[in-house]
């Protein structure tokens, strides 16, 4: 007599707020909420009377809040400068556009900030890299021609606070940079204290656990299967954290280490690349790697405002 194999139930979840959380996905694309009336007192730039050269006419708040709605709307520069006239139109508003080249040469030298929430206390990050394409070309050109010489990407590292699910730091590389290189530079941006460092095993190398511990912050950085114990029981010094979890992972398992100490929550880093990209695509459009890093960091930023707007709250049955 066969036995009949117990099934195990999948688990689905509800969306709870699905009210709140449609009016943001809705707010989201209401133009009025990035083009206010705040931002076009703002709009002539306030010029100090000793500046050499040519004076500027349109305030960094004018030029970010274009390539704002540029990237968006997913507009090319051109189109962006057209839907500034126009809406500087319907508003009634006595203000002048730039046009599509002073957009492109502010942008590269722009400075944006993240406006990340203030936290209470310490945070924890979960680091990750994602790549965008530059020059990218279809799948069917690839299939049927080959790559192209000219094809290329970068990396976009981020570091998301799980808690609030905003991205509190950002570098944007070429391809070649190791995502471990840019631990330091995303820590150096963070402004409020760090607690836990999470990162899967790209990170898992000395420099990096150096850094961490020189700023006093627990890594959670799953060591490589063939990983050694660099520092043994019979030293006289304190354990290093990674022995201790190669210790435990030898002892209790791979898969119990990463339950036991909260691994799972490196996760929330790969579900903002992808947010970011179901967003915004996973292309840049620019050319040139200083406009390239202002239009990562614009996202990131719009990324954070979304969150802001609101997030959908799951129940699991």
């Amino acid at each position: 007599m066969a036995s009949t194999a117990s099934v195990a139930k999948k688990l689905t979840y509800k969306v709870m707020n699905w009210r709140d959380y449609n009016e943001s996905l809705v707010r989201r694309g209401d133009i009025t909420f990035w083009f206010d009336e705040d931002v076009l007192d703002a709009w002539e730039h306030d010029n100090a009377p000793w500046k050499v050269g040519r004076p500027f006419i349109y305030s960094d708040v004018a030029v970010e809040t274009l390539l704002t709605l540029r990237e968006l709307f997913r507009l090319p520069y051109r189109q962006t400068e057209g839907l500034g006239w126009a809406l500087v139109k319907l508003m009634h508003a006595d203000v002048a556009i730039p046009d599509f080249t002073s957009l492109a040469k502010r942008a590269a030298k722009l400075g944006v900030s993240l406006e990340v929430r203030d936290a209470k206390g310490p945070i924890d990050v979960v680091v990750d890299s994602t790549g965008l394409k530059v020059y990218g070309e279809g799948e069917w050109k690839v299939r049927q021609h080959g790559q192209s010489k000219r094809r290329t990407w970068r990396k976009l590292h981020l570091a998301v606070d799980p808690a609030t699910h905003e991205v509190v730091a950002e570098m944007l590389t070429d391809n070649g940079q190791h995502d471990a290189d840019q631990v330091e530079p995303l820590l150096d941006q963070i402004e409020g204290e760090v607690q836990t460092f999470y990162g899967d095993g790209a990170y898992d190398q000395w420099k990096v656990y150096d850094t961490l511990q020189e700023n006093s912050i627990w890594s959670i950085i799953p060591p490589r299967k063939n990983a050694k114990i660099k520092q043994h029981g019979n030293s006289s010094a304190e354990p290093l954290e990674r022995d201790e979890c190669i210790r435990q992972i030898r002892r209790d398992g791979r898969k119990a280490w990463k339950k036991s100490i909260g691994y799972h929550r490196r996760s929330l880093a790969e579900t903002a690349m992808s947010r970011l990209k179901a967003a915004f695509g996973d292309r840049l459009k620019n050319r040139e790697p200083p406009n390239q890093q202002t239009e990562a960091r614009l996202r990131c930023k719009l990324l954070n405002w979304f969150v802001v707007l609101g997030m959908p709250l799951f129940e699991w049955s």
